[in-house]
């Protein structure tokens, strides 16, 4: 076009250089006439019209002031100038004056960052010159009507948006609908979805009919592992939904309507499969002549497909596998549970984590049960996945062998000291000297050997694990048994839980090491403010804080991190930790810099008052029998609470070393090629990351790609992670009797209510906001409900914040049920479902005390408030872990 744009331009003259003049919708109509595709033919009626009609007029008053009707009424009246008219008329005459469809075409409309689909008119069926100029009016008006100028404001698009006009010969169409080159539900590249009606698109568009559904997938070849743009080819499968479809859009004198489907018509297909590949393989061709997934709008007549409109598909989700429906056992001989460990891996595993962690927890168990009993057989148990899940797998003769553990076995578990001593004078600094081992220059060191320190790690990650799962059944029986005793024999006006708080923990040793930090940094000027706008930690010192102020944060923030930097959201070490993502720490580091959190020393000095002021008042009530008999089981319950929270806080110190040595095998593998960034490292097999860590350190310079490996896993894992796991497996009726056994509810979660374990007395009702990983934590904001599928010591900083916790997995002792209390906030644990049925911005109610969770906001009357103790949590995953089933036994003897 010149540099004096014309008023009316052919279709076919329009391209992506012209989108100021044309539109989004003339652009790209344009862009597919050029490039073969068959569109029907047309003109439109420029960006210069629309600005030559509203030329001198109180438009921009009128929209200011959001007086629509005013609007409506000047386009409906303004007088246009002297040759717009005649010009429209010539281009209507040029094509012979026939029925047209009347499309809106803004700047700001079909665009690859916003589509503004619908925001515009469109008018089908306009005959006649008069009325296809007051179709165009319409459509001028439309740009500023009610809809499109919510939608603008939303989208902070442009306030003073231009609008051209697509004026197209009419296609009575015989079906007609909408494609997607990718999945819009799932961002699947190599899923096509199609829905068609009979009749005119417009009743699909705009919602009106129920319309069928083709997919036509192409199948990932198994040499590439994903999709291509370079078309569909044979390898196409197409399945479909036939909808009642009651309505259709027709023809009329007046224009077009809506009437009922014949009969005949409402249950039959629209389209034949070859239709539907036809249709994808047409829809391919666009996507590779834009360069990414197209939403088009298509029309069948006469046995021949026209497009009408296509504009990119904005907000693509990552592409997302099928949600498993169907989860089958690797072996029959075996029974299959999600606990212990399991509670620290709520998503499906990562390929290399899953394949190395396979072998380590059944070593680690094994070695446990040989020191508790040296007549102990080899274990047959296994630690698979399934759909991605991890799961403890043992077979029923093992099973059948735990039960009957020698007295020997069960006398020395319970033996004066043995726990603590064993896990903090030989595992703890086992486990330490294995990571001080390995505390050297990744970059100095070979791939394979990375490779090995990884496994190393992991390994004795897991036997310390099976150390800590000795802590937790003593916790759980000191507790508990207190519990017992208080609320059936003591019971006064104080809950048993109150008794138990107030002590120091790793996790609240950390709140205080932070606060700590935020109490010096308003001490050095310009900090406090500097960091309330940022997100990470930079060398360079930020412009208001000097850099020897910025210097001593830095070593301060190390310190803090070197110390508690190891606390892990998920034992997947796919997940980053604080040491090498700061990103929570800095937050919590910022709401404490606010004036908002509380000063833990403080509460906690609180909490010790009233411990101590409750203990005493307690004791004065009892008689000596029973006082002695208080005084000795607070003081197990006491001591163990803590320890147990000591004892889990440390099972991520490996997981800092380990994440620096997958980082640095992961850039190796990019330079070579392998892989497009380091974190990909984390999706290969360890076979395929062995193989390629042998052929680095053998010189290869190159190696196979393996980005679309990745892809295709990434995709599936995203599939899977929407599935909610089975607590066991198989799900035969005798399986049921472990119901109670499992951290996380297993029964239907469907209804208004969720059902899981109290953790933490109370109630509140407040806006829920889900965390899917520590990816979310910075959106969370002071006084919402924490929902996430567990809590792990890394997530102690967010309690300071929150009004509440839910959580998919956990149970009264877990560590989101021990951390609530101590901040008094109300939790919901092991609700199976939460972040599922829950999404971020929902009220909710829930109920410590009855271990309830209402969706709809509204609580219900006051139930008794109460501490639920759930059978399982008396094992503590005993079933799934070995060392859980002598504790449970020893408990049930020493009773």
């Amino acid at each position: 076009m010149t540099a004096e744009t014309p008023l009316v331009v052919p279709l076919s003259s329009c391209s992506a250089a012209d989108l100021e003049s044309v539109g989004g919708k003339g652009a790209n109509l344009g862009e597919l006439i050029s490039a073969g595709f068959a569109v029907p033919d047309g003109f439109v009626v420029t960006t210069a019209a629309y600005d030559a009609a509203v030329a001198g007029t109180r438009l921009v008053e009128l929209a200011a002031q959001g007086d629509h009707s005013a609007v409506r009424q000047l386009f409906e009246t303004v007088e246009l100038p002297a040759g717009l008219t005649d010009r429209i008329r010539s281009g209507y005459a040029e094509l012979g004056e026939p029925a047209v469809a009347v499309r809106s075409s803004a700047t700001t409309e079909d665009l690859p960052d916003a589509s503004f689909a619908g925001q515009q008119d469109t008018y089908l069926n306009v005959q006649g010159a008069d009325a296809l100029l007051t179709a165009i009016r319409r459509c001028w008006a439309s740009l500023w009507g009610e809809r499109a100028v919510a939608y603008r404001a939303q989208h902070a698009a442009d306030v003073q948006p231009r609008i051209a006009v697509v004026v197209q010969r009419l296609v009575v169409a015989d079906v007609a609908g909408v494609m997607f080159t990718a999945n819009p539900a799932n961002g699947r590249r190599e899923q096509t979805v199609i829905t068609a009606a009979w009749g005119l698109g417009e009743a699909v568009v705009g919602g009106l009919v129920e319309p069928d559904e083709f997919v036509v997938e192409r199948a990932p070849s198994a040499a590439d592992g994903a999709p291509s743009t370079s078309g569909r080819g044979v390898e196409t499968s197409v399945r479909r939904r036939i909808a009642a479809k009651k309505v259709r859009t027709v023809v009329t004198d007046q224009g077009s309507t809506q009437q009922p489907t014949p009969p005949e018509l409402v249950h039959s297909p629209t389209l034949t499969d070859a239709q539907a590949r036809e249709l994808a393989a047409l829809g391919d061709r666009v996507q590779n002549h834009f360069g990414r997934p197209q939403d088009i709008e298509w029309v069948l007549s006469d046995g021949a497909f026209q497009l009408v409109q296509a504009r990119p598909i904005t907000a693509l989700p990552k592409p997302t596998g099928d949600v498993p429906t169907d989860w089958p056992i690797p072996r029959e001989d075996c029974l299959y549970f999600r606990a212990s460990i399991v509670e620290q891996l709520p998503d499906p595993l990562t390929p290399l984590f899953a394949d190395l962690i396979r072998p380590a927890v059944p070593n680690g168990l094994q070695g446990l049960m040989r020191d508790l009993s040296p007549r102990t057989a080899d274990l047959d148990v296994d630690f698979p996945t399934i759909n991605g899940y991890a799961y403890y797998a043992y077979s029923k003769k093992t099973m059948n062998s735990l039960w009957g553990l020698t007295p020997y076995a069960i006398r020395k578990l319970t033996s004066k000291g043995f726990v603590i001593t064993r896990w903090r004078d030989r595992a703890l600094p086992a486990y330490r000297a294995s990571v001080a081992r390995w505390e050297r220059d990744a970059t100095q060191l070979p791939a394979a050997t990375l490779l090995a320190a990884v496994r190393e790690l992991l390994e004795a990650g897991c036997r310390y694990y099976t150390n800590v799962q000795m802590v937790i059944p003593m916790a759980a029986t000191t507790e508990l048994t207190w519990t017992g005793l208080y609320d059936s024999v003591l019971r006064g006006s104080a809950q048993a839980s109150e008794f138990l708080i107030g002590f120091d923990s790793t996790p609240i040793l950390a709140e205080k090491s932070l606060y700590r930090l935020a109490e010096w940094c308003r001490g050095v000027p310009g900090l406090a403010a500097a960091l309330s706008g940022l997100h990470d930690v930079p060398e360079q010192a930020p412009a208001s804080v000097d850099e020897a102020g910025w210097a001593q944060f830095r070593d301060r923030l190390a310190e803090h991190l070197d110390t508690y930097g190891h606390t892990l959201y998920n034992l997947d070490f796919a997940n980053p930790v604080p040491a090498d993502d700061p990103g929570l720490v800095l937050e919590a580091l910022k709401h404490a810099l606010s004036g908002r959190s509380t000063d833990p020393v403080a509460r906690q000095a609180r909490l010790v008052e009233r411990r101590s002021l409750i203990t005493q008042q307690l004791m004065d009530r009892l008689d000596p029998a029973r006082r002695k008999l208080a005084r000795g089981s607070l003081a197990a319950a006491q001591r163990w609470a803590p320890i147990r929270e000591d004892a889990l806080a440390a099972m991520g110190l490996a997981w800092p070393t380990m994440r620096r040595f997958l980082a640095e095998l992961g850039g190796r593998l990019v330079r070579a090629g392998a892989l497009e960034r380091p974190d990909e490292v984390y999706w290969l097999t360890a076979a395929e990351a062995d193989a390629a860590a042998s052929a680095l350190d053998d010189g290869s310079l190159t190696l196979a790609d393996r980005t679309a490996d990745v892809a295709r896993r990434r995709t599936a894992w995203r599939g899977q992670a929407l599935a909610t796991p089975p607590q066991y497996l198989p799900e035969i009726a005798w399986m049921g009797l472990m119901e109670d056994m499992m951290p996380a509810h297993t029964g239907d979660q469907s209804g208004p209510v969720l059902k899981g374990t109290g953790g933490s007395g109370g109630r509140v009702t407040a806006t829920a906001r889900v965390l899917a990983g520590p990816e979310d934590f910075a959106a969370f904001q002071p006084g919402e409900i924490l929902v996430a599928p567990i809590t792990t010591p890394a997530y102690t900083p967010l309690f300071a914040l929150a009004v509440g916790v839910v959580t998919d997995i956990g149970g009264v002792l877990s560590h989101g049920s021990i951390v609530a209390r101590e901040y008094g906030i109300p939790a919901v644990l092991g609700t199976a479902a939460a972040t599922k049925r829950i999404a971020t911005g929902d009220v909710i109610t829930i109920d410590g005390g009855t271990g309830t969770v209402r969706l709809d906001g509204a609580p219900e009357a006051a139930a008794p408030a109460g501490h639920a103790v759930p059978a399982w949590a008396w094992v503590t995953g005993a079933v799934a872990a070995s060392v859980g089933v002598v504790a449970l036994i020893a408990h049930r003897r020493a009773r």
